[in-house]
């Protein structure tokens, strides 16, 4: 019986223990998704960094088709760009040329904007904030409070030997719970300190009584109990998603060089 591995990475800082790694086992002949293995609360053991333990722990776990990171995978433009600067106001590169046509379309319908920063945000930020059927906030790749979990990410890339993609928890869970029928409310405040472990019950008995995914009873509890945990599993059903073709693609002209946040399609075939 042939199988796919996918994993997901929730992180959190690398001096916390709030990382968490979910182990996907896809069949794609039967369409059926099996939590083989949940790694919640990943830490530095005395001299051995949570950054190796997570290494460790991917390298042990068989050839993986995909890891889905739940933080930005790529530097905003200006961070990478090693070309004289004039300032972005009058800057030719893809990326930038792509903001101002955004935001300038954007302001023609909208109440004006506060002008972008493509040394804190990317282009698919303003994307998803702003073009979908909710209104999201995707955090800036180095805005204040995610820098530091990019840099992680930046650097665990580099050790790890299989692809990756990011993934924006809250937008992917709401496209999956939409197509479960969860409703919104529980959608919205997965993650809310009142209520959140009752919407990350809901959304996983969704799953499981439409035989979409088999989950052990104590990893369900772990992920009800710890958002973090629930968030990996996010991510890995992400990467599934696109390893069966049921991700949105790029939009129209957006920029080759630029880098995209994969989330499942408003039409989810299970």
């Amino acid at each position: 019986m042939k199988v796919k591995l996918f994993a997901g990475l929730a992180l959190g800082g690398g001096k916390t223990d709030k990382t968490c790694l979910a182990l996907l086992e896809y069949y794609p002949q039967y369409h059926k998704i099996f939590l083989s293995q949940l790694f919640p609360r990943i830490k530095t053991e005395e001299e051995l960094s949570a950054d190796q333990i997570v290494c460790q722990l991917l390298d042990g776990l068989g050839k993986i088709e995909t890891v889905g990171f739940d933080t930005p995978l790529k530097l905003p433009k200006c961070l990478r760009c090693r070309l004289k600067c004039p300032g972005y106001e009058d800057c030719v590169e893809p990326e930038i040329k792509w903001m101002w046509k955004f935001y300038r379309e954007r302001n023609r319908k909208k109440r004006p904007k506060k002008l972008f920063t493509p040394y804190t945000e990317r282009c698919a930020e303003l994307y998803v904030s702003s073009e979908l059927e909710e209104v999201f906030h995707p955090p800036h790749a180095m805005g204040s409070n995610i820098a530091p979990l990019t840099a992680r990410a930046l650097f665990l890339q580099r050790r790890i030997d299989a692809p990756a993609i990011e993934v924006y928890p809250k937008l992917s869970l709401w496209r999956i719970g939409r197509a479960l029928g969860v409703t919104k409310s529980h959608l919205r405040f997965h993650k809310h300190s009142v209520g959140g472990d009752e919407s990350r019950e809901a959304i996983l008995e969704k799953l499981v009584q439409k035989d979409i995914a088999f989950i052990y009873e104590q990893d369900a509890r772990t992920m009800i109990e710890f958002a973090p945990a629930f968030e990996a599993f996010i991510c890995a059903m992400t990467a599934v998603l696109k390893f069966t073709g049921q991700t949105e693609p790029r939009p129209k002209g957006f920029p080759r060089s630029e880098s995209w946040i994969e989330f499942p399609r408003e039409n989810i075939r299970w």
